[in-house]
């Protein structure tokens, strides 16, 4: 530097100008180098540093340093790139459209940068200026499909359907003539009102590939479209001379009987078509779904659905998934509960591995209380569907019923084993449930517990699990203040149901809080007079503690009749007063 000096010095002398006024010109121009310098060395470490706390996680740090970045240097692209990346994520879609166009502007050729201009725009629906980004991104890379499919997308998002065939013909020169671009011409060009050239492009389609009955197929339902039905009625017997099991063209044929109004010829072609076997499982299902609406449309009368089904199932093959879209409909039509089970019946002969048939008519099964049947088909359902849940559920809660606590407690500990991520959260709330219930009454407290824990983490609110699990506490003595919170949650999900009045009273009974607990006990009573002997000795317990033994021993008396044998009870009408049970 001092060189620099020594250098401008000489040079003024020797020019013979003024030393002091070249001196300030030297050591200005010097000092915005230094600046510059000092300057970009400072970004490129604030830079560096605010990639390290991206890759870091530290986002709000690194945006921090972006922002300084940006002032230390505002031609720098990168920093305004990722300073809107920041902005996106934070949902500021107008400041960090801002900064995406500061960074295009810096560098408007880098296809990253316009990548992300173009998705900035579009978040804030500005898609004409979109498009502009689209295009030059076009011109840069004349042979990229995918930005010519966005492009296309946005004229169609602005509803200017000539651009959008300009950018499928631009398609078609990269990647010729295909039945999707010249379905997407046909249909824009039928938006212009074109219908000459609609039908122009499914014609050429059909010429480009004359061996290709389907294209055939599409050019003549372009033609009904557009009123020239008895060139599409030529066309669609040409095809089914030549192929008789075309379903494209029984579907479509299907369409030009319903517009002319032949009902004899749309039945006949609909009975060929479900009866195909080159038909789709889809496009069936989706032409009897057809036919049931309109049935349902004209009266609902489930005769002529019922016939085809008939037909479609006295097939030599006939799909499990038609049978059981048949069952579904006759459930759906209430008919004889015998018949809806024989219908679903078959479809497990078809099918054993058929979960939702399997699953319906467990449900029945349960409705009518045949407990021996459930566990039938869920027996049957673990050699099938051994990953699904409900299965081991209804298994164990027929078992359950039963009073056969061993096997069902079998069921559920298999049914707990296949939980994974996808698995619903009230289904495995209710397992884990019902096995602590299991378990308490087998006297395995401390698995009983921790099973209401667990059914508690996957569901908080299971009424039933706090309502047990709060009782159970209670009995103990322990975890009161727990136990309350979890009883109290009960009273307020269900304020009349007397079970959860009652688990709430003797809380705050064991709580010695006896004034509140006769209120709500008398809540229990008022919802339910015939509570059962445990509930109403609770009363009788609550209202001694109260100071009214006359109503006290009243009640002790009501319990002793459902609970004769009940010494306890004996001894607190004989003593007149509350003794603990053991």
């Amino acid at each position: 530097m001092k060189i620099l000096k020594l250098l401008a010095l000489v040079y003024v002398m020797i020019l013979g100008l003024g030393v002091n006024a070249q001196t300030h010109n030297v050591y200005e121009q010097t000092s915005n180098l230094k600046s510059q310098i000092s300057n970009q060395r400072a970004y490129d470490i604030l830079f560096h540093e605010a990639m390290l706390q991206r890759q870091k996680g530290h986002h709000t740090a690194a945006y921090d340093l972006l922002c300084r970045c940006v002032e230390l240097n505002p031609q720098a692209s990168e920093a305004y790139f990722f300073q809107a990346q920041y902005l996106m994520e934070i949902k500021e879609k107008t400041k960090a459209l801002e900064a995406y166009k500061k960074a295009v502007d810096l560098n408007p050729d880098n296809m990253t940068l316009l990548e992300e201009l173009s998705h900035a725009y579009i978040a804030n629906e500005q898609y004409t200026d979109a498009i502009g980004v689209v295009e030059h991104m076009c011109e840069l890379n004349k042979g990229r499909q995918e930005l010519l499919e966005l492009l296309y997308r946005l004229y169609l998002k602005n509803e200017d359907f000539e651009k959008a065939i300009s950018v499928v013909d631009r398609m078609e020169m990269i990647d010729g003539k295909t039945e999707r671009t010249s379905l997407a011409k046909s249909g824009l060009y039928l938006q212009l009102n074109d219908h000459e050239k609609a039908m122009d492009e499914m014609r050429q389609l059909s010429e480009q590939h004359p061996n290709d009955l389907n294209y055939k197929t599409l050019y003549a339902n372009t033609l009904m479209m557009n009123d020239e039905s008895d060139r599409a009625y030529e066309l669609l017997k040409q095809v089914l001379d030549e192929e008789p099991g075309n379903s494209n063209a029984q579907q479509t044929l299907r369409n030009y009987y319903i517009a002319k109004g032949d009902s004899l010829s749309t039945d006949s072609i609909t009975r060929q078509f479900l009866l195909n076997p080159k038909a789709s499982l889809e496009q069936r299902v989706y032409l009897l779904r057809s036919i049931i609406s309109e049935t349902e449309d004209a009266g609902g009368d489930s005769t002529r659905v019922l016939s085809l089904f008939d037909e479609m199932m006295a097939q030599s093959d006939p799909d499990p998934d038609i049978a059981e879209f048949r069952a579904a409909y006759m459930d759906l039509k209430k008919m004889p509960r015998e018949e809806v089970v024989a219908a679903f019946e078959k479809v497990l002969q078809l099918a054993p591995d058929h979960a939702s048939s399997r699953l319906q008519l467990v449900q029945y099964a349960w409705e009518a209380n045949d407990d021996e049947r459930i566990i039938e088909l869920c027996k049957a359902a673990r050699q099938y569907n051994p990953d699904e849940m409900a299965f081991y559920y209804y298994q164990g809660m027929a078992y359950y019923r039963q009073q056969d606590t061993d096997n069902a407690l079998e069921a559920m500990q298999n049914g707990i084993s296949v939980i994974d991520d996808d698995s619903s959260p009230e289904i495995v709330s209710d397992f884990y449930a019902v096995m602590g219930d299991l378990l308490h009454e087998k006297k395995r407290e401390a698995e009983a517990f921790a099973a209401y824990d667990s059914c508690l983490q996957w569901k908080p609110d299971n009424i039933g699990c706090l309502n047990n699990y709060a009782y159970y506490l209670s009995l103990k003595g322990t975890r009161l203040d727990e136990a309350e919170q979890m009883s109290y949650k009960t009273v307020k999900a269900e304020p009349e149901n007397p079970t959860y009045l009652d688990t709430y009273a003797w809380i705050l009974f064991m709580e010695q809080r006896y004034a509140e607990a006769k209120v709500y006990i008398d809540q229990a009573m008022k919802s339910d007079e015939d509570l059962g002997a445990v509930v109403t000795e609770h009363a009788g317990d609550i209202y001694a503690m109260n100071g009214d033994m006359e109503r006290a021993v009243e009640l002790w008396q009501r319990a002793l009749q459902d609970d004769p044998k009940n010494k306890v009870l004996i001894k607190k009408i004989k003593q007149k007063k509350y003794i603990k049970g053991k």
